[in-house]
């Protein structure tokens, strides 16, 4: 079974220096049908202006996967981590038993687009931890590239919790077909371009979920670039 989540459906919030889309609830938007899909929690495309960004916050007990699309993220946390992220780079911040942190568009001139991406950890109270990786568009071109796991595994950046994370660069004739165990299940999130999911389109800011399905197969693919969480 495909569950699409309709880009068009997501929640919204404008701030002037941020334009934001929630796949799920997330701040003022609050939909009780869409609070996430296993322990996948949060997925916001995020577009934030020259200058602007988050000052310091706190979080505690999620896994926080930033992935960036465009110009860069500069990231800065209490457990002494500084660091911008560029297209092709993936950071998991552990928030665990507590840390605190800020983004900021690391432009004055361009914006910064970038995936924010939280993820439920198997346990609560863990170390709070940093970890960020590149993955060149070569090793996700028609290929599913795992860029995060619970085990590290590939030079992925390590997630805690039973989730393998994806990434694919597909165009024309590319396909990529991912197997699922079973009692697995999936979600599929495209950052841009246009590609098929089992058949049905999806398009730039579309998500969905999949159960109950052997597989799953993307491709006529036109410019995409697409994220796939294998979940328990």
């Amino acid at each position: 079974m495909i569950t699409i989540r309709h880009r068009d459906e997501r929640g919204v919030a404008d701030m002037g220096w941020l334009n934001s889309h929630h796949t799920f609830s997330f701040g003022h938007y609050m939909d009780p049908a869409h609070m996430g899909f296993r322990a996948l929690r949060v997925i916001n495309e995020d577009r934030v202006a020259p200058g602007g960004g988050f000052p310091t916050h706190g979080h505690a007990n999620m896994e926080i996967i930033s992935y960036v699309l465009e110009g860069g993220l500069e990231h800065k946390d209490s457990i002494g981590t500084g660091s911008v992220i560029r297209p092709g780079e993936v950071q998991r911040m552990s928030a665990g038993r507590g840390i605190r942190h800020s983004e900021y568009n690391a432009s004055g001139k361009n914006p910064v687009h970038f995936l924010q991406i939280w993820i439920l950890p198997q346990a609560n109270g863990l170390a709070p931890g940093y970890e960020q990786a590149d993955f060149p568009a070569a090793e996700k071109r028609g290929k599913l590239r795992l860029v995060g796991s619970q085990d590290g595994r590939d030079g992925s950046v390590t997630i805690h919790q039973d989730v393998d994370l994806y990434a694919t660069l597909l165009d024309d004739d590319e396909s990529v077909t991912l197997p699922l165990r079973p009692g697995r299940h999936a979600w599929v999130q495209v950052a841009r371009g246009h590609v098929t999911l089992n058949g049905q389109l999806l398009k730039a800011g579309d998500g969905a979920a999949v159960s109950n399905e052997e597989a799953l197969t993307l491709d006529r693919g036109i410019g995409a670039e697409v994220l796939v969480f294998d979940l328990a």
